[in-house]
């Protein structure tokens, strides 16, 4: 409030030029304090993006990619419903297709967006505001307009019926509001916007506000929903297979980022039991595509008149892309999984020399870091950066952190005789309350016997299942293996019911936000927190990391730091993979020359008729 002050005469001219002096510094103030507003038809997370406003088309599509045909693809399992975002049930596998987002990205990028139903965005230099502008051809399915109605709907139905963790996810958002028909603006808390956060804004599915509004979204759906995308079902039968057609109208067709993609008519996937059966299916020619993840079977069971004859190709496609931390996970709330010790103990178990010898025909390198080939990998002793980061937490995590090199696990002689390891490991056990007695390890104070089990989802991994369960007998532990279903799997995870599983981390291309839904402790009810951390370390580095997403210098710091402490805290015992995409496909296909940087590129390819018939005849 302002109150009028009487002053002399000869000094009223000096007055006002002093109060309008100070209202003219305090405006220029607010207006120097105001962030930039940054308008861009694309965002990246790291860099600025590959194509600019004007690009006509990615360089890994062929743009005249002839369009028509059908591809088949094998599931394993079953699925009920197609509610991808449903609290319960299993969706169908490609039901995430029904649904355009505002942007969508690049497969020779990281994690970078470009428009769809977007066509520009503009955000505050802060990361306090973003607004989208929306295309005005958008549509949906079924020919009604996408407009930034259905933009807000889909925020609110996520936020008030969604999963848990992407309530979450999208906590830091204060509002979202319709402008117009064709934009909406998200303003975000203090302090708690992010580049990543307005990329998975940009990508959050779209729904049809006309078709959910009646609907309760955390519920599995029965029938297939209108969509926004372009694949709408055309045939299923529930739990065995469901086909999806491509809408000859879909309205974004030719828009730079779809060209080129989206080349089938019909996309169909087919359940089997399990990946045995689905093999013998794929060479008997019920379905066309198969990329292999085992081995064994790569190296033994492609063979047949079909091979023979060139009908179906087999590859091997060199990539390095991002790795996942495929492993077996401890669930360390067990009361035997606690002590990071028990848990580096078992790593001397998994002798992936001998395996790869004599299971994996030398497919395969081991994986150790959280960011499997990517800069982020911890290497050596900390550097003066990490060490900055984790000095504060020095009590609290283990010696080995500043003291050694980044853990990395131990190589065998590949023989099978594990006798220096498994000294190694009893050793750790015994420090951490265990003791051999009459050939069983029990607990020094309870006399109770060391033992667990082992669940998987899949008959293939068992043989290396029954390798580890050999090893750990030698230290005294007894260890069962269970193998059920993927939905019971699914079932026993989101529930937390396991000892040790067979799962893993995605993949991390970089330190992300999003990774605070697999380690922070406020996710710890989340499925992608396999094995359930709450630790105030590991969630003041996730913390960092969200906190330095636009430095790339303290980025790559925190994520060497996080990469070097979870990997000392042994809350798995890492896998392995593979420096090649293996596929095997019926030759009806053909392919663009250039392959993405980060995607194998399925949906890049065409259905070739003169090949078909070739194999028809």
């Amino acid at each position: 409030m302002f109150h009028s002050v009487r002053l002399p005469g000869h000094q009223l001219g000096t007055g006002l030029l002093v109060t309008c002096l100070m209202l003219s510094a305090a405006a220029l103030a607010q207006a120097t304090d105001s962030p930039e507003m940054i308008r861009t038809h694309a965002l990246s997370i790291l860099g600025e993006p590959k194509y600019d406003a004007d690009f006509e088309h990615f360089d890994y599509v062929n743009p005249d990619a002839p369009q028509g045909g059908r591809i088949v693809f094998a599931a394993i399992g079953t699925y009920d419903n197609f509610n991808r975002y449903a609290q319960r049930g299993l969706a169908a596998t490609g039901s995430t297709l029904f649904y355009d987002s505002l942007m969508t990205a690049s497969s020779d990028e990281i994690r970078t967006y470009y428009p769809l139903v977007a066509q520009e965005l503009e955000y505050a230099s802060d990361y306090s505001e973003v607004t989208f502008f929306l295309n005005p051809d958008a549509r949906h399915q079924d020919g009604e307009p996408l407009t930034a109605a259905d933009i807000v709907f889909t925020f609110h139905k996520f936020m008030d019926e969604g999963v848990p963790f992407v309530r979450s996810q999208y906590a830091a958002v204060a509002d979202v509001e319709a402008l117009d028909d064709y934009t909406v603006r998200y303003t975000f808390h203090p302090d708690e916007g992010s580049r990543d956060l307005i990329l998975r804004i940009a990508n959050m599915p779209i729904l049809p506000e006309h078709f959910w509004a009646e609907r309760d979204f955390s519920e599995p759906l029965n029938e297939p929903p209108l969509g926004s995308g372009p694949y709408r079902v055309s045939r299923f039968a529930m739990g065995q297979h469901v086909e999806y057609e491509r809408l000859e109208d879909y309205w974004a067709r030719d828009l730079p980022a779809m060209r080129g993609t989206m080349n089938f008519d019909y996309l169909r996937y087919d359940y089997y039991r399990d990946t045995t059966v689905a093999l013998e299916a794929f060479k008997a020619g019920e379905y066309d595509f198969r990329q292999e993840n085992v081995a064994r079977q790569w190296a033994n069971d492609y063979t047949g008149r079909a091979f023979d004859r060139g009908d179906i190709v087999k590859e091997e496609l060199p990539h390095s892309v991002p790795q996942p931390m495929q492993a077996f996970v401890f669930n360390i709330e067990r009361d035997q999984f606690q002590d990071h010790r028990v848990r580096q103990a078992l790593n001397y178990a998994l002798d992936f020399e001998w395996m790869n010898r004599n299971l994996f025909f030398d497919q395969y390198e081991r994986t150790f870091s959280y960011f499997q080939n990517t800069p982020y990998m911890a290497e050596g002793l900390p550097s003066e950066q990490e060490l900055e980061i984790l000095e504060p937490f020095r009590d609290q995590l283990p010696e080995a952190v500043f003291s050694e090199e980044a853990w990395r696990p131990n190589v065998t002689d590949g023989t099978g005789r594990l006798r220096a390891e498994t000294r190694e490991a009893l050793g750790l056990l015994q420090e951490a309350g265990w003791e051999l007695r009459d050939q069983r390890l029990v607990h020094s104070e309870t006399g109770e016997r060391f033992r667990f089990e082992m669940l998987l989802s899949s008959p293939t991994f068992e043989r290396v299942a029954l390798n580890i369960q050999r090893n750990v007998e030698r230290m005294g532990i007894r260890m069962d293996i269970r193998i059920i279903d993927p939905s019971q799997f699914t079932n026993r995870l989101r529930e937390r019911d396991f000892d040790v599983i067979a799962n893993g981390y995605a993949a991390n291309p970089y330190p992300s936000v999003s990774m605070q839904t697999s380690w922070h402790s406020d996710y710890i009810d989340s499925t992608w927190n396999t094995a359930g951390v709450s630790d105030p370390v590991i969630d003041a580095l996730i913390e960092g990391i969200i906190a330095h997403q636009g430095d790339e210098d303290r980025l790559l710091a925190y994520g060497h730091a996080f990469d070097r402490v979870a990997r000392w805290n042994f809350y798995v015992m890492p896998n392995w993979h593979s420096s090649s995409y293996m596929v095997a496909y019926w030759d009806k296909f053909d392919r663009p020359e250039t392959r993405p940087d980060f995607d194998l590129g399925v949906s890049t390819w065409w259905y070739d008729n003169d090949r078909a018939a070739r194999i028809r005849r």
